[in-house]
């Protein structure tokens, strides 16, 4: 019934879990999750993943925090992601949270990495995980100059763990991304959130867990996991004044839109 749009099940906290995490997701009736890539030498990992079960599929990507990696380059990105285990490129985005003594302006090999994943994206024709925090203005600029709009020749994608204000919003949606909603939709100090996720449209929405970060209520601050998404589901179903389940079908029909699993 439920989709697990995006964790990081190759994590030591959950990796050493799997197979209580697995029981738990069935109890829960969380039938899918995608496994999201952070770096290229974790890639091996979420991939073996994704091929030893066939209800979880992978990403590949570097993550905008991650220094001291493998750089991406396009031809490798190209690689990666032909794997029909595979659907989508990323995590990437920008990411200005934690400058430091650094400038925005010296973030450009940051931008320089996003733009790598654009066009990897654009070319396979698989869609986008976009990480942004206190870089919207940036990421949104971006992808409108790689040429992304919501186009049939647009790689298209998601606004993962979205907390970002309603402008951005719908200026993601009107490019043509979805936005996911995480655990954070349930906390107390989330309402801003919650009037966003009321305004994104049923048919854009999905749901994810960030596990093993980002508990939902009543779990938080405990490690989560994909048998956690379910939460994140009632509290949609009561911004939306519809049932849980409509909203585990709905996002689940929105993955599949997106990310095409059935190709596979």
């Amino acid at each position: 019934m439920f989709t697990d749009s995006h964790c990081h099940l190759t994590f030591p906290e959950l990796r050493s879990a799997l197979p209580e995490i697995r029981d738990a997701m069935a109890r829960a009736q969380v039938s899918r999750a995608m496994c999201i890539c952070t770096t290229l030498e974790e890639f091996p990992d979420v991939l073996q993943l994704a091929t030893d079960y066939d209800n979880f599929w992978a990403s590949v990507g570097v993550h905008p925090d991650n220094e001291g990696v493998t750089e991406p380059r396009v031809e490798v990105l190209l690689d990666l992601g032909a794997s029909p285990r595979v659907l989508a490129i990323g995590e990437t985005g920008l990411d200005y949270y934690r400058l430091g003594t650094r400038s925005v302006a010296d973030m450009e090999w940051q931008r320089e990495r996003f733009r790598v994943h654009i066009r990897a994206a654009r070319q396979l024709g698989k869609p986008l995980v976009i990480h942004t925090r206190s870089a919207s203005a940036d990421t949104l600029a971006i992808l409108k100059e790689e040429g992304e709009g919501g186009t049939s020749a647009c790689a298209g994608g998601v606004f993962h763990c979205f907390t970002e204000s309603m402008e951005v919003a719908r200026q993601a949606l009107d490019l043509g991304f979805y936005i996911s909603f995480s655990g954070i939709l349930t906390f107390k100090s989330a309402q801003d959130l919650r009037d966003v996720a009321t305004f994104v449209p049923m048919d854009r929405l999905l749901i994810e867990t960030d596990s093993p970060y980002l508990a939902p209520v009543p779990f938080r601050g405990k490690t989560n996991n994909p048998s956690y998404v379910p939460y994140v589901a009632k509290q949609l179903a009561a911004l939306k004044s519809c049932t849980v389940e409509a909203i585990g079908a709905v996002s689940s029909n929105n993955f599949n839109a997106l990310f095409k699993p059935g190709n596979t």
